[in-house]
């Protein structure tokens, strides 16, 4: 029989994510679908961070470019859209209807220093593709401090003094 260390604190974060996932369940407000029957649709996005940007990829089905709406407002991303229903709202020759379908938003905050003019999107085969440049981050920098007649030159940060 193996010894396993106890470690309380992870018992108390399996609890608390177990927490966040119920009420997540509980107070997202579902759309309403046909028949009164309640129907929630929000789409699997990936973000992928590579040397030059942020991508951010979004599975659409059935959607195209004109459904779906992009904004940057004070370093928020929100990717908006709507999939309607692709069936008559009578019953009649549906056995079971399971794709979801309605309005969905989803936001994200972007860093410090991304140029909002930059940023680029995609639309291919029910993919959306957001390209999201990364600031230019601070560069060291060389500062020359003169010593009588012969400047010298120190290299440091900006950010260090």
């Amino acid at each position: 029989m193996a010894i396993v260390r106890w470690e309380p604190l992870r018992e108390l974060t399996t609890l608390q994510n177990e927490m966040n996932r119920l009420f997540g369940t509980v107070f997202d407000a579902p759309a309403q679908g046909s028949g009164g029957t309640l129907r929630r649709w929000m789409p699997a996005m990936d973000l992928v961070e590579t040397d030059d940007h942020f991508v951010l990829r979004a599975d659409l089905p059935g959607m195209s470019e004109a459904d779906v709406n992009i904004e940057v407002e004070d370093r928020v991303l929100t990717v908006s859209g709507e999939r309607k229903a692709e069936h008559a709202e009578t019953k009649e020759g549906y056995h079971r209807v399971e794709r979801a379908f309605g309005s969905f938003s989803r936001s994200l905050t972007l860093p410090e220093g991304v140029d909002a003019g930059q940023v680029t999107a995609s639309f291919d085969r029910g993919v959306l593709e957001v390209q999201i440049p990364k600031p230019e981050e601070r560069k060291p920098r060389k500062i020359s401090i003169g010593v009588g007649n012969a400047p010298k030159t120190i290299e440091g940060s900006a950010e260090s003094k």
